[in-house]
């Protein structure tokens, strides 16, 4: 069970989360939705430790996490996709898989598997990463989290810009992580995408979670997505 609970931080002076609560559970896939600024980002990045909490904890199977420094999070079981994808760009497809199996010490039984699941990576391991299709970015970045074989999968914004052949790439392979019992934090902004493969979504709005609904709530009452995105 992975557990943010009552989580308070922003950037310096500036707070931008006031009282966040999430749970997911192995084999869910949670989204997360809301306006542009409502804290979505924020709060994937106060998970991974990147921004200090004034209050509030994050508990993954009953080890606290937050106050640990950023760089042993991962090493805990949490994988991280920021948004922009954050690839080394100077360097190969193969050296950015490496740079995510030293996170945890894995080796080439889980690079075999990333690259089973992304054959497109397979053909471009000697490729700059800086010189990739945004689609192939995604992938990279996706198979580079992965390296770590995490508890919780982190995705911050998967399918932006792609084109719809890579999107539904990507989303076989958040269903098929969802099959292999990972607990999934989805930040998606199309409501399509979300309907058809989340489990639960969370509305943020202004710092806070606001309502948890199932996908059939939303689909029967769209006076949701009105409500917290303005649609």
């Amino acid at each position: 069970m992975f557990e943010v609970q009552n989580i308070h931080t922003g950037y310096g002076k500036v707070k931008v989360l006031f009282g966040v609560s999430l749970t997911v559970s192995a084999g869910e896939i949670h989204c997360l939705m809301g306006r542009n600024g409502a804290g979505k980002t924020t709060l994937l990045k106060a998970i991974m430790g990147q921004l200090p909490l004034s209050q509030g904890e994050v508990i993954l199977d009953g080890e606290r996490l937050s106050g640990l420094p950023a760089h042993l999070v991962p090493q805990r079981g949490m994988g991280y996709i920021p948004q922009g994808r954050r690839l080394f760009p100077e360097l190969t497809v193969s050296e950015n898989i490496e740079m995510g199996l030293l996170a945890r010490g894995e080796g080439a039984d889980t690079r075999d598997w990333v690259l089973e699941l992304f054959p497109r990576l397979k053909e471009r391991l000697s490729q700059v990463a800086g010189t990739l299709s945004g689609g192939e970015q995604q992938m990279l970045a996706t198979a580079r989290a992965l390296c770590l074989r995490p508890k919780v999968l982190l995705l911050d914004e998967p399918t932006e810009g792609l084109q719809p052949s890579m999107i539904e790439q990507i989303r076989q392979v958040v269903v098929k992580m969802k099959a292999e019992g990972y607990a999934i934090v989805l930040v998606e902004q199309r409501i399509d995408a979300v309907l058809s493969i989340a489990d639960r979504i969370t509305f943020i709005e202004n710092g806070q979670d606001r309502v948890t609904v199932q996908p059939a709530d939303v689909a029967e009452d769209q006076t949701i997505l009105t409500r917290y995105l303005g649609v």
